[in-house]
């Protein structure tokens, strides 16, 4: 008898639109009211539509419904729901499914049709033209915020909600790289993708797609966005590696999320996806074996002539480059200040001129190892190796990195082939992830260029603030992003540069 009770609950809070019970005598033209008399009792300011879509009392997430005067959720809208029942208690009238976008008034139960609501449903789920994306890198125009503040659409903060700004930099840096995020804008490029019966990972794809249309929203109620789904996201692929509550890598991050979102989106190690298309490069390794460093020098000698010794040399594909820092000072100056030490980016980058070495330590083996790039792709990452880890802490090279913001070309670390057919390789920056104070206390702020304007801004969680280019090269650089010139009239605009 209770087994058919709770059934008969569970079925009454879970009533779908078409089954919630209706009054008889009235007809269905009543209950599809064009009109209703509450409207002006919604509350715009209170709505926030960027956390997860569950029921407040329930915690369910089927037939989920906003109240649009607390914003509140609560599930179902038939008699004894909770949704029902709010509407009772508290005199709350209007109400939007979260799933179908349509708005009732309760406790009457009749859909409200009304173009005045059109703005709350496109802050729920906006949507973007072809004419709308092609012009978002055109122009620099100021948009109003419900709130009253000013923003422009893609220079948002995203809410820290404990210790995720190591995830917000990366989301933001990938946010303002156009081919992503015009592939991201629109949901029909990825929805059609099938994966397996029971995949979590296309959850990243189409949680990063929402939070990518939320940062581009011109229409929005505030100026900035929580990534509280897709963070929910992060955690639950990741078997909980990246938390929401605990501070993480941002170099991790993007090497774990990267990959993810390539498999994701259906690519191999063979098959591209549309990230790879923007991020993935290619270059040569020339990798040789080293005896043991304890051995006679004899037996070095002769273990050098082996084969297994000899160079080899293999092609390999890349999302990102890591770029090694040399070694910070031990020692201070006469005025007991650590010297903070300075290096051009090229004196790095001359890891990739082919003639570089660098030895490599596993377990068990030495090796040396020299890179040559042979393909470079349209945006190029460089990973700044600031950390280095052992048993028992975690070390930071303060070392500041001096690049110019524009103009970078990258011929010289190209195989002579590859210089050949390799015809743009000049590059200017477009996003720079900068880690601040120490090792696991520390925190992240970013640097974007704004394409339609030409403007630097950093953004910081909540804080937006316009900077100098100039001031851009001070700062402890750790993610860079750079964006390939693709003929010699692309410029990219850089205001101040």
């Amino acid at each position: 008898m209770n087994a058919m009770v709770s059934v008969k609950r569970e079925r009454e809070i879970d009533l779908e639109d078409d089954e919630v019970p209706v009054k008889i005598g009235r007809s269905s033209e009543d209950r599809r009211s064009r009109h209703c008399p509450y409207l002006d009792t919604i509350n715009r300011s209170v709505l926030d539509f960027d956390f997860e879509k569950l029921c407040s009392i329930s915690l369910s997430h089927i037939n989920v419904y906003a109240c649009l005067i607390c914003g509140k959720y609560f599930q179902g809208r038939g008699l004894k729901s909770h949704a029902y029942t709010h509407s009772v208690q508290f005199t709350h009238h209007v109400f939007l499914n979260l799933h179908t976008l349509k708005f009732y008034c309760l406790p009457d139960n009749y859909e409200i049709i009304d173009s005045s609501l059109e703005d709350i449903t496109y802050v729920l789920k906006p949507t973007f033209t072809r004419q709308h994306i092609s012009g978002l890198d055109k122009q620099g125009k100021l948009y109003r915020a419900y709130d009253g503040t000013t923003y422009l659409p893609g220079i948002v903060g995203l809410n820290n909600i404990k210790a995720n700004d190591y995830a917000n930099v990366v989301l933001q840096a990938l946010s303002n790289v156009p081919p992503l995020r015009n592939y991201f804008l629109e949901e029909e490029n990825y929805c059609g993708i099938r994966r397996p019966p029971g995949d979590i990972m296309f959850l990243l794809v189409q949680r990063f797609g929402e939070l990518m249309r939320k940062l581009w929203n011109p229409r929005n109620f505030k100026a900035h966005v929580s990534p509280h789904e897709m963070l929910q996201a992060v955690v639950l692929c990741s078997k909980k590696n990246f938390q929401i509550t605990k501070q993480g890598d941002a170099v991790d991050f993007l090497s774990w999320f990267m990959n993810a979102l390539h498999g994701a989106l259906g690519g191999t190690k063979k098959k591209p996806s549309s990230l790879t298309k923007v991020f993935q490069g290619s270059m040569r390794i020339f990798s040789k074996k080293l005896p043991h460093p304890d051995l006679p020098p004899e037996e070095k000698v002769a273990l050098l002539l082996k084969e297994e010794y000899q160079e080899e040399m293999s092609d390999t594909t890349f999302l990102f480059l890591t770029l090694d820092l040399p070694t910070a000072p031990l020692y201070k100056d006469e005025k007991e200040q650590l010297i903070i030490p300075q290096v051009p980016l090229f004196n790095i980058l001359a890891k990739f001129n082919g003639n570089t070495e660098k030895e490599y330590k596993t377990y068990k083996e030495n090796f040396l190892k020299r890179f040559q790039l042979l393909k470079l792709p349209p945006y190029l990452i460089f990973c700044i190796k600031r950390f280095t880890k052992n048993n028992f802490f975690v070390e930071k090279n303060p070392t500041i990195v001096n690049f110019p913001i524009t103009n970078v070309d990258l011929r010289e670390y190209l195989t002579e082939e590859a210089q050949v057919t390799e015809k743009n390789t000049t590059y200017d920056l477009v996003a720079n992830v900068v880690h601040d104070g120490k090792p696991t206390e520390g925190a992240y702020r970013i640097h974007v260029l704004h394409h339609g304007t030409g403007k630097w801004y950093e953004l910081q969680d909540l804080q937006v603030t316009d900077i100098l280019p100039q001031m851009i090269t001070l700062s402890e650089a750790y993610i860079q992003i750079w964006k390939r010139r693709e003929s010699e009239d692309d410029t990219t605009n850089h205001t101040g540069a």
